[in-house]
């Protein structure tokens, strides 16, 4: 990182207590109502997708964990690339069956697309998380070809927590772990994410995750840039919080800075919630961004 954004991220980690909580709080960008409506839709869409286009359902990624991913749109005899989508919830809420909204889009466009599980807090901590969202890419690397996924083609996004985990996987430093390559994942499209998460250890998302200074350090995707990071494109809502805003832009420079390929977008007339929904939209900008992150970044 350089020393601006640096001086950046540490002054906004300092704000007030009350001053995160507000930039922080997506929750409160929406009303009751509309958060209800757009859970719903989502789930919908999700079902309607897992109903037409699953092709391998409650998939185990991970022993030690027990959790599981779905894998739709593949097709007998042939290896396609394939999308690893990570839900959000501040990682404590939601799930995969909710996060297979963009099956049939990216279906008809020849690109199978894999939802991914976790342990939720607090029955796990944010390491633990972590390390399963890992695994569950490292399966996909031994174990695609068996589901009809190529492991050469492994792109990754997720929203919001999601934003953060699909972080995680194109940092540095725990591929040798997992016996996979630097570059398993060829592109990436984290949604509002989470990228320094000393900000986050200062409000009251820390009632629930309990980051420890060690967490916050080994765990914030904008401190632990890989050493040869794929092409990325970062998106947030118009109408997102604060402080989700000045991540995506920080992250997206920290990318820049480190020199990496590295889009940005503001989705006009979305909130932190509906973002999610242009990823089942052939039409929208965000929908053809990731069609051409896919088709420009093959193995």
């Amino acid at each position: 990182m350089t020393d601006l954004l640096v001086h950046k991220l540490a002054e906004e980690a300092a704000l007030p207590r009350t001053q995160l909580d507000v930039d922080y709080n997506a929750r409160a960008t929406v009303t009751v109502d509309r958060f209800d409506e757009i859970m719903a839709q989502a789930n919908a869409i999700s079902q309607k997708a897992l109903a037409h286009y699953a092709t391998f359902k409650d998939v185990i990624y991970d022993e030690l964990s027990q959790q599981k991913l779905d894998i739709s749109g593949t097709v007998a005899g042939e290896l396609r690339p394939a999308f690893i989508f990570i839900h959000g919830g501040y990682w404590k809420a939601l799930s995969k069956e909710e996060s297979s909204f963009m099956a049939g889009f990216l279906q008809a466009h020849q690109v199978a697309s894999v939802a991914v599980e976790y342990t939720l807090v607090p029955q796990a901590s944010l390491r633990e998380i972590v390390r399963q969202v890992r695994a569950s890419i490292a399966y996909l690397w031994q174990h695609g070809r068996e589901h009809g996924i190529d492991p050469n083609r492994l792109y990754v996004g997720g929203s919001s927590a999601g934003g953060h985990l699909a972080g995680c996987v194109i940092a540095g430093g725990w591929q040798a772990e997992f016996n996979v390559p630097d570059n398993v994942i060829k592109a990436a499209l984290p949604l509002s994410g989470l990228f320094h998460l000393a900000p986050i250890a200062n409000c009251f998302a820390q009632e629930w995750l309990n980051l420890t200074s060690a967490d916050v350090k080994a765990l914030s995707p904008a401190e632990n840039l890989s050493s040869q990071g794929c092409p990325i494109i970062v998106a947030y809502a118009e109408g997102e919080a604060a402080g989700f805003k000045r991540q995506s832009i920080d992250y997206h420079q920290s990318w820049l800075d480190a020199g990496f390929k590295s889009e940005i977008f503001e989705i006009k007339g979305r909130n932190h919630f509906d973002i999610v929904l242009d990823l089942a939209d052939p039409d929208s900008l965000l929908g053809q961004a990731l069609l051409r992150l896919i088709a420009d970044n093959p193995s």
